[in-house]
């Protein structure tokens, strides 16, 4: 398969233009849509949407009292899946809650959310990796600046741009307290970054990005084009989706307030993973599904 988006291949960072559609289905169904042509708009433009109050309060204090049973439950529990902190033994993330827990399966399956995302994509859809990112007050660590697509088409082989994170808001987002910063237009261009991908470069990365991190200048020029960046702020049980290709990134937290979220990442089944594009080895599944999942279609 050609390589539309070569990436860790060379030594100069270059900038290249999407070569795919931000909304796979034809605007002209714009009225079949379940969120509003302004919503579609800012989508297609910004990269990103957030929806406040996606979640009941009720749907909230059950999401939270899951992810901190889940946290309680892994705290001396050795696991691929639970990432910790690069300095101590703090949780980071858990991986693969849509597939591990029942619980989070609901969520994954949550009709809302799906009517969007199969919306935005065009087609059926299946979750491509799942994780309960914590960030507490005083502890939580920066995530840099990079796209979800670079690495899920080197290290994972995603072929295509056709893939949206689902972040759903466990606390309260501030400017200040560490919350996800988004490049708005960022999605239509793709940094191709420098560096070559080692083996296993998964066990280091999702404690501390290195590679697959854009350089300064590249995010200066996504930053002019677009105009800043976005922080979306609000309470608990607001959602941000925000297309693969979105460069987004995080500061550490120094707040007393917590910032956890629940991510899911959907992918379209027209978009399945192919080998990967570095040519190294394929990551666990519990990062990059493949095999047995669940297909979310439009009977669901």
């Amino acid at each position: 398969m050609e390589d539309l988006y070569p990436s860790r291949q060379n030594n100069q960072p270059k900038i290249l233009k999407r070569k795919d559609p931000v909304i796979y289905t034809d605007r002209s169904k714009d009225n079949q849509a379940p969120i509003t042509k302004e919503q579609l708009d800012s989508y297609e433009k910004n990269g990103f949407l957030q929806i406040k109050n996606f979640f009941s309060e009720d749907e909230v204090i059950d999401m939270q009292k899951a992810i901190f049973e889940l946290q309680d439950s892994n705290k001396d529990v050795a696991s691929d899946k639970v990432i910790r902190e690069p300095e101590s033994n703090d949780i980071r993330s858990i991986f693969h809650v849509h597939q591990d827990d029942n619980y989070f399966q609901d969520v994954a399956n949550d009709k809302r959310i799906l009517d969007i995302v199969r919306h935005l994509l065009g087609s059926d859809v299946y979750v491509h990796q799942s994780r309960i990112n914590y960030k507490p007050g005083f502890k939580g660590k920066e995530f840099d600046w990079h796209s979800d697509f670079e690495t899920w088409h080197v290290e994972d082989g995603m072929p295509r741009m056709r893939a949206i994170s689902v972040s759903i808001a466990l606390s309260d987002n501030y400017s200040f307290n560490g919350p996800l910063m988004l490049i708005p237009g960022s999605h239509n261009y793709f940094v191709s970054c420098v560096g070559e991908t080692p083996d296993n470069n998964y066990k280091e990365s999702l404690k501390k990005q290195k590679l697959g991190v854009p350089d300064e200048e590249s995010l200066r020029e996504l930053t002019r084009i677009g105009g800043g960046i976005s922080v979306p702020t609000g309470k608990a049980g607001s959602v941000t989706l925000f297309e693969s290709n979105t460069m987004h990134g995080s500061t550490s937290n120094i707040t007393p307030y917590p910032r956890n979220n629940l991510f899911m990442v959907y992918n379209s089944v027209k978009n399945r993973l192919v080998e990967p594009f570095s040519g190294g080895e394929k990551r666990p599944e519990y990062i990059a599904v493949r095999e047995k999942q669940p297909v979310y279609s439009a009977v669901n």
